[in-house]
């Protein structure tokens, strides 16, 4: 009985990241489909990674499209 109580935890410890990441993958696909015109807009000079795109994207909020906007707003919900 217990080693299938440590094997059924084992599995969903391993299933847990995936699934996790691949939510992050489409809310990141999602991020980049409704923002890049505005990433080309008001962050052209960003170079990706380490948050610095979003933080821009951030520190732009009242110039960002809806679509963006909801985009991110996704995204903070996930984390």
């Amino acid at each position: 009985m217990m080693l299938r109580f440590a094997t059924l935890l084992i599995s969903s410890l391993l299933v847990l990241p995936a699934f996790a990441q691949s939510k992050m993958d489409a809310e990141m696909g999602a991020l980049r489909q409704y923002c890049k015109p505005d990433i080309e807009r008001l962050c052209p000079n960003v170079q990706p990674g380490g948050g610095r795109i979003k933080g821009c994207l951030m520190a732009h909020k009242n110039e960002i499209s809806v679509g963006c906007a909801k985009a991110l707003q996704g995204l903070k919900k996930g984390r």
